[in-house]
């Protein structure tokens, strides 16, 4: 999840220009990484339209960053699954809408077989994860830029959640990528 130093993953109109201005070749190493031990990826419906464009269609400019066309090959790869009630199509290849209770759904996905479950973006699904119970890893890319307000991660958290951190390190231009695990 990308976020601001003070916690937002976008600003109040949702914007993400400080996200999109940052992006690295250090940063699509890592996200690669990422991709490579996953093999579901979770969206709810804005993160899904967003980025599918993204994969499905972008790299077929020819200005594509050939360290992004990895990224994409890795997303339309992978099982996508899209939490949402509106959405009736998708784009690209080995994609679901579920419409029913996303934490159920991902419950019974963790049950099973397979590589790990990733969530990029989707704020409101991550917080309905977050509620229940069944995050197994935060993964924080922390952007050295304070927005003052917009979309909180951590907004309305019924109780607080002891972490312990897994994993650390600096990327270029100044992020901080941080693996936090919860304590039981």
């Amino acid at each position: 999840m990308n976020l601001s130093l003070d916690g937002f993953m976008s600003g109040p109109r949702d914007e993400l220009d400080w996200h999109v201005e940052s992006w690295s070749e250090e940063m699509a190493e890592k996200l690669l990484e990422l991709l490579n031990d996953t093999d579901t990826l979770i969206f709810g419906r804005v993160t899904y339209e967003a980025m599918s464009k993204y994969w499905t269609f972008r790299p077929l400019e020819q200005d594509f960053p050939s360290q992004d066309q990895a990224i994409a090959d890795q997303m339309n790869r992978h099982e996508k699954i899209v939490f949402t009630r509106k959405l009736t199509q998708t784009l690209g290849k080995n994609t679901r809408v579920v419409n029913g209770e996303a934490t159920e759904e991902i419950a019974r996905l963790r049950r099973r077989q397979g590589k790990n479950i990733l969530i990029l973006g989707s704020g409101k699904l991550v917080s309905s994860c977050i509620s229940s119970g069944i995050v197994d890893e935060y993964c924080l890319w922390i952007h050295p830029v304070l927005l003052g307000k917009g979309n909180p991660l951590f907004n309305n958290l019924k109780e607080s959640i002891r972490l312990k951190l897994t994993d650390a390190c600096i990327l270029n231009p100044g992020i901080a990528l941080m693996h936090y695990q919860p304590l039981a």
